[in-house]
């Protein structure tokens, strides 16, 4: 089956230029850094040094018992740990991409502490007096659901060089809305 009957572009031969999508990450926008926490710099190390250790020898172990076994057409544990092996390579080489052009912010330097930059832990109360507390984190860290969101993100970007007591504007899916910066700390 051709590529451009699925939707590929036939050009591509390297499969790795699809890793921020099979890896389901957010792309970075282009010409950005890609900014990480220090936490979320080890986090994904930890991450990468845990495939290369670990789970891709684990597999490669398996997959060379299961290829000894004879036919490998209806050796299932052949067929998942070949599978399982391209999603590591996939991952390993994601990973590897991320660690190489990180831009590790330490928010104990930050200098001027009385704006939001990035790593900044923000505490906003919205016009119904409901607060919420939010961490400006990179795009690989966020988890809107955590408090942590990615410097890229809409609300991020109006909470920018706010200070405390400012009220930024920012849209969100639900309309604009306003909240008030009360509190600003780097953790």
């Amino acid at each position: 089956m051709s590529k451009e009957f699925v939707g590929e572009d036939p050009t591509s031969g390297d499969a790795s230029e699809d890793d921020d999508e099979a890896a389901g990450a957010a792309k970075l926008p282009a010409g950005t850094k890609n900014y990480m926490t220090v936490a979320g710099y080890a986090t994904l190390r930890a991450e990468f040094e845990q495939l290369i250790k670990v789970e891709r020898p684990s597999i490669v172990q398996v997959v060379s018992w299961a290829a000894g076994n004879g036919d490998r057409s209806e050796n299932g544990d052949y067929i998942y740990g070949k599978k399982r092996l391209r999603e590591i390579d996939r991952r390993i080489r994601f990973l590897s991409k991320r660690l190489d052009s990180a831009v590790v912010v330490d928010s104990a330097a930050q200098e001027n502490r009385e704006q939001v930059f990035f790593a900044a832990t923000v505490v906003v109360c919205d016009l119904d007096g409901c607060e919420a507390t939010y961490k400006i984190v990179g795009i690989d860290e966020a988890s809107p659901g955590e408090g942590l969101i990615s410097w890229i993100s809409p609300l991020a970007r109006a909470l920018f060089k706010a200070r405390e007591g400012d009220v930024v504007r920012f849209a969100s899916p639900g309309g604009v809305r306003e909240l008030e910066v009360i509190e600003i700390r780097y953790e």
